[in-house]
């Protein structure tokens, strides 16, 4: 049956064709478009993109005559390198399928990218204007450079040229504490680290167990368009301009340019050209700070020479010092001249002015005054013995109180001073009935212990081995344990459990004994295996 033949005539036949149902038509559809179309690449305009909270994104590819439904799962989202947006000119690779919910064919796409570098360049131009109308490129918001920081944070990948010629380059002009934090600087994580460790470093508290940077750097090398398009990613551009660390863009060469540069502080050519925006040149600093230095010092020089000049020329107009001080030296003089007789008339004048009050005085006068003055005198003893015996009474009856308290006292400290002589005493007899017990002890342990050791002794001598059968062979008073030993002793000696045995010298050039000897052999070949009694040595 052919599927797209009209399944509906307006005069059915009679005859026994198939009747389907709504589900099986529609499976059936499924799989001839499915079988059909396979993996297939479509090229088109963006339109209508819807992302809704599922994570999964949807929206149309169009051309001037067609649309396309297109739908992507939130997986496949995640490892887009390039998002979609309306507007764009992609190509897009998934499968065709259908959805029977609505009776509609769709793609479910894999990957999108732009159908050229004129789409993506649209996009890019598109995506600075929109950031530039927000004011994340505007010139007055940017931060300066630390002329000399303490610490630099680099955010590029560890395992590239690119930190290699950073921390060279800064080793060469002056050295500095750097921290890395270790990024992609390409593909789909490449935006998201980049973001995170912008803002990990900002996250930093001044003066904590890790030095928040003074200046960060972004670097990476050079590459193609879409290499570098992770730092043209709205995340990246938004944490570049939020960053309250000044921030060096190193993205690319000379001519490559990303959004990140117009949002960072300061752009470099290349991640060399950061280094040298970071830091300055230390000899150069110590050959300026040497020159400073010489021209303090003849600046010093000089100067003390002109003021020099200029105090002696001053000295020149000032007058002579015997014509600044004449005037008051005269003055003084006459002055002195003058003591003489004011002082006899002042002494004259007193000596009038005493006489006049000395003949106002009279012995009466002052008899009555001393009078006076002894009946005040005894008035104040009077009052002062009375105080005194009253003071006194009051320190007696504050001792006799003291006293009496004293006693009671007495007692109770001379009771518990017997208490504890008496607890003493007990202590004392305690001790010393532990102290005749402890030798006894003591020895008691040592005796145990020895006899332990003995038994010890005596399961590890080796005269418990001789009671199992073995024996011990001495060749000239030295312990023999070769066949060769033994045939060179003089004299043997065997020490079995129960005594010892004295042997002549065997013969040397005897062969060794054979299998049919009538005496066993005098060695195990292996001393794995046992013989079964001691034997004969010869």
């Amino acid at each position: 049956m052919d599927l797209f033949e009209d399944p509906a005539p307006q005069n059915p036949p009679s005859g026994n064709q198939p009747e389907y149902t709504v589900s099986e038509l529609s499976g059936a559809v499924k799989r001839v478009i499915e079988g059909e179309f396979g993996l297939v690449r479509v090229r088109g305009e963006i339109g209508r993109v819807s992302r809704p909270a599922s994570g999964h994104m949807y929206f149309d590819l169009k051309d001037d005559r067609s649309v396309i439904a297109a739908i992507s799962w939130k997986g496949q989202v995640a490892k887009m390198q390039v998002r979609p947006e309306e507007g764009m000119e992609v190509v897009a690779t998934g499968r065709m399928t259908t959805f029977p919910g609505q009776s509609k064919y769709q793609l479910i796409v894999e990957d999108v990218a732009p159908a050229g570098a004129g789409a993506l360049m649209a996009m890019l131009e598109k995506r600075r204007a929109a950031l530039q109308a927000e004011g994340l490129f505007d010139p007055a918001r940017k931060q300066p450079i630390p002329y000399l920081p303490q610490v630099i944070g680099v955010v590029t990948s560890p395992s590239g040229a690119v930190i290699r010629d950073i921390l060279h380059r800064l080793r060469d002009r002056f050295p500095r504490h750097v921290l890395i934090w270790p990024v992609a600087v390409q593909g789909q994580d490449c935006a998201a680290q980049v973001a995170a460790a912008i803002r990990g470093f900002n996250a930093l508290e001044p003066g904590g167990a890790i030095p928040r940077p003074d200046l960060l750097i972004v670097a990476r090398g050079g590459g193609s368009l879409e290499d570098l398009w992770g730092f043209n990613e709205e995340i990246v551009v938004r944490a570049a301009a939020a960053s309250r660390i000044p921030l060096i863009s190193a993205v690319g060469h000379e001519t490559d340019t990303t959004l990140i540069d117009f949002a960072a502080d300061r752009r470099a050519p290349t991640p060399t050209a950061a280094a040298e925006m970071a830091v300055p040149v230390r000899l150069e600093l110590l050959a300026q700070v040497d020159g400073m230095g010489a021209r303090i010092g003849q600046a010093t020089v000089r100067g003390l020479g002109l003021r020099g000049q200029r105090l002696r020329d001053l000295a020149r107009a000032l007058p002579r010092p015997e014509t600044l001080t004449g005037t008051a030296a005269q003055r003084l003089d006459a002055a002195t001249q003058r003591l003489a007789g004011a002082l006899g008339m002042a002494v004259a004048k007193k000596r009038g002015a005493f006489e006049s009050r000395a003949a106002g005085l009279r012995p009466d006068a002052l008899r009555a005054l001393i009078l006076r003055r002894a009946d005040q005198l005894d008035s104040r003893f009077t009052r002062l013995g009375s105080g005194a015996d009253r003071r006194l009474d009051r320190s007696r009856a504050a001792l006799d109180k003291w006293a009496s308290r004293l006693d009671p006292a007495l007692a109770r400290l001379l009771a518990g001073a017997a208490a504890d002589v008496a607890k003493g005493r007990d202590r004392l007899a305690l001790l010393d009935r532990r102290l005749q017990a402890a030798p006894a002890r003591r020895l008691a342990q040592l005796a145990e212990r020895l006899e332990s050791l003995d038994r010890m002794r005596q399961t590890l001598g080796y005269g418990e081995t001789l009671k199992r059968g073995y024996a011990v062979v001495r060749g000239d008073g030295a312990v023999v344990t070769t066949q060769s030993a033994a045939a060179q002793a003089s004299v043997l000696e065997i020490e079995f459990q129960d005594g010892r045995l004295t042997l002549g010298a065997p013969p040397s050039a005897s062969p060794p004994p054979t299998e049919t000897a009538a005496e066993p052999s005098p060695r195990p070949k292996s001393r794995k295996t046992k013989p079964p009694e001691q034997g004969s040595l010869f």
